[in-house]
């Protein structure tokens, strides 16, 4: 998933509003603004040697160098801000070095904060370059939790990115959960959701000084959980596809898994997710068709699945303001990937002690179409 951070800049000339707008992109694949995050499922084949094997970071550095590529060739300059040298691993973290930065690529637009990739899962999370100097960005660390096989293999789980802008603290979490459709499948989801709470940590590091920084997900200000959740929907297959025909989303949400949680509080007690205006983003008949996969008449080898919404995009904390969720039509899996434009409040940090944080907006969204870009 790429994350874009952007200053919307423009909502208020006035000097003396003291509200700036920052958004956040957050989407399957599309870079627009400022501050996007990419999140990609299953960059790699889920075969025994990429699942129990060591990580191979080829894979993420060329994402993030097409990534950078198109960020700053399309809506920026052509040059590829943290790719001159390729990131060496798949961990890739911002760290602040004033000089160095300032002779290198003033040009590009994007600046990738931090990438970290768990077998077939990958966090990208980029932003624009003139908020680095606009804002006080710290506490970049990232995190990945295995649950899949045995609850501790990397085919399943999740990678997270902290970071602190001003003085708000956000956290992004991409994960792919158990899939199924059986009666308790959900179940699987619900324990993983657990563990990825239970588990994912960003430690204290000697560079951290005396700044306090989140050290759990449920510790940051403002939290974005985005990916291949997996829920599917209590119901038939026929009656599914009728609804479906229909357009009746309102009537498909009824039996929707992942929405009876939000509304029971379980898992993800106090989350929120925009409405769904769009039709089931999962399963697809095969690349390149608009077909769902399965129905009656069934077509010979193909999987049997009920349509699901299976990839979201949910959030946490005061003051998030979704703008726009909607889905893409790139052809490239048997998934269509989504979209989520938010506005949030950040505080500001005032250099005198004395000064009282200021309140801004920041706007983060998630990249749409960046997959057709990269093509």
């Amino acid at each position: 998933m790429i994350l874009t951070v952007f200053s919307n800049a423009d909502v208020s000339e006035d000097e003396d509003d003291f509200t700036d707008q920052l958004s956040l992109q957050s989407s399957e694949m599309n870079p627009c603004n400022t501050n996007d995050e990419l999140r990609f499922q299953e960059i790699v084949p889920l075969k025994a040697a990429t699942v129990i094997g060591a990580e191979d970071p080829t894979e993420a550095t060329n994402w993030n160098v097409l990534i950078g590529k198109t960020l700053n060739d399309k809506y920026g300059c052509p040059s590829l801000t943290p790719m001159v040298h390729p990131i060496p691993n798949e961990n890739y973290q911002y760290n602040e070095n004033p000089n160095s930065d300032r002779h290198q690529n003033q040009s590009s637009r994007y600046k990738l904060m931090a990438s970290k990739k768990m077998v077939g899962v990958f966090l990208s999370v980029w932003i624009k370059r003139e908020l680095l100097n606009k804002y006080d960005i710290s506490g970049v660390k990232v995190c990945s939790v295995a649950c899949g096989i045995m609850g501790y293999l990397g085919n399943k789980g999740s990678v997270s990115v902290s970071m602190s802008i001003g003085g708000t603290s956000f956290c992004f979490i991409a994960a792919h959960l158990a899939s199924g459709e059986k009666k308790g499948d959900e179940g699987r989801r619900n324990h993983q959701v657990s563990e990825i709470f239970r588990r994912t940590s960003f430690p204290r590091l000697p560079e951290d000084g005396d700044r306090v920084h989140p050290l759990t997900i449920l510790g940051h200000d403002r939290i974005f959980w985005f990916g291949d959740l997996n829920y599917r929907l209590y119901l038939e297959d026929k009656s599914a596809r009728q609804l479906i025909k229909e357009q009746d989303w309102s009537g498909l949400q009824k039996f929707d898994q992942l929405g009876r949680e939000l509304e029971s509080g379980g898992v993800f007690q106090g989350w929120k997710e925009g409405n769904i205006e769009f039709a089931p983003t999962y399963k697809y008949s095969s690349y390149n068709c608009n077909r769902y996969s399965g129905g009656i008449p069934s077509r010979a080898g193909e999987k049997q699945r009920t349509p699901a919404w299976c990839d979201r995009i949910l959030w946490y904390g005061k003051g998030v303001r979704q703008l726009s969720y909607f889905r893409s039509e790139s052809k490239f899996s048997d998934h269509r990937p989504v979209s989520a434009l938010f506005s949030t409040p950040i505080g500001v940090k005032h250099e005198n002690a004395g000064c009282p944080t200021t309140p801004t907006t920041l706007v983060t969204k998630t990249p749409r179409k960046i997959v057709s870009h990269l093509a």
